[in-house]
């Protein structure tokens, strides 16, 4: 399988069809490299709000809220491009209401139309306290042609318990859509993604927005390198890292990964971490000693 992790920024759109014509060469761009998944960030969907006009994107209550309004058309118009291009699409998330609460979800698409969404889990500081986004429930594996594929977006990638419930139930590939101001806070995802694929012996991918967007409030700056990452194992770059882009720089990253590798390594790696995970359990049910010097 090819897989594909979009460094994506955000742009401000007169009207809608400015908005379909943009994803249409991304869309076309990241499938012209063969990619069987093309994974766009977290909240880029965000783009979506200038079409309320600057005054609603520069609110930070607002600008969620225009994004949501046109959550049905953008997913019309991927739904398709997944059609045209005969491609898997993880669309970037962004805020859809959902019970009467907004929540932050990505829609995966495949050639027949959508397969599903997974909301996320966790939920930032930011996310509680200012624009009071709600976490989504429940975990969801997606059977495609080319593997059984898991969603922890941003900040549910640093929580292992999540990516663990995904593999034990399948999932051979764990896609880390995210959005993150600074480089701290792309690095804690970047480490975060490299230490599922060691612990579950899966391929991760981390798909970033980057660059600025001063006209929307609460993703004016944005940070990060697309990449692709495995576990160090025998048969695996011995850095993990399949592939990165550069900082910063919009785009497209490939990588190709062999779903019989993803399986030899949990049965027979250098280090079985995947099938020794369980052992925690008894280690951790004895009760720590504390030894005072």
């Amino acid at each position: 399988m090819k897989l594909a992790a979009a460094a994506y920024p955000l742009d401000f759109f007169g009207d809608f069809s400015a908005y379909e014509a943009k994803i249409t060469a991304w869309v076309a761009e990241g499938a012209a490299t063969g990619a069987d998944l093309l994974v766009f960030p977290e909240y880029g969907a965000m783009e979506l709000a200038s079409l309320g006009g600057r005054a609603v994107a520069g609110d930070q209550d607002r600008a969620v809220r225009e994004a949501a309004k046109h959550h049905e058309a953008a997913s019309a118009v991927l739904a398709r491009l997944a059609a045209a291009h005969d491609v898997h699409i993880l669309g970037g998330s962004g805020p859809v209401w959902h019970e009467g609460q907004l929540v932050n979800r990505a829609v995966f698409y495949g050639p027949s139309g959508v397969i599903g969404h997974q909301d996320k889990q966790i939920m930032t500081r930011f996310e509680r306290e200012d624009w009071g986004i709600a976490p989504g429930s429940g975990l969801k594996v997606f059977e495609t042609p080319f593997a059984r594929v898991g969603v922890v977006i941003c900040y549910d990638s640093e929580f292992p318990l999540l990516s663990r419930a995904l593999s034990e139930a399948g999932a051979e590939v764990l896609l880390a859509p995210c959005c993150t101001e600074g480089f701290a806070g792309f690095m804690r995802v970047r480490v975060g993604s490299m230490a599922r694929a060691l612990e579950n012996q899966c391929v991760t991918l981390q798909a970033p927005l980057v660059g600025e967007a001063a006209w929307c409030a609460g993703v004016e700056e944005n940070t990060g390198i697309a990449g692709i990452f495995g576990p160090p194992d025998a048969g695996w770059p011995e850095t993990g890292v399949l592939a990165e882009g550069a900082l910063n720089v919009p785009g497209w990253v490939v990588a190709e990964v062999s779903r019989e590798q993803i399986r030899q390594t949990r049965d027979d790696g250098v280090v079985l971490l995947s099938r020794h995970w369980p052992e925690q359990e008894e280690r951790v049910a004895v009760p720590v000693e504390v030894i005072r010097a």
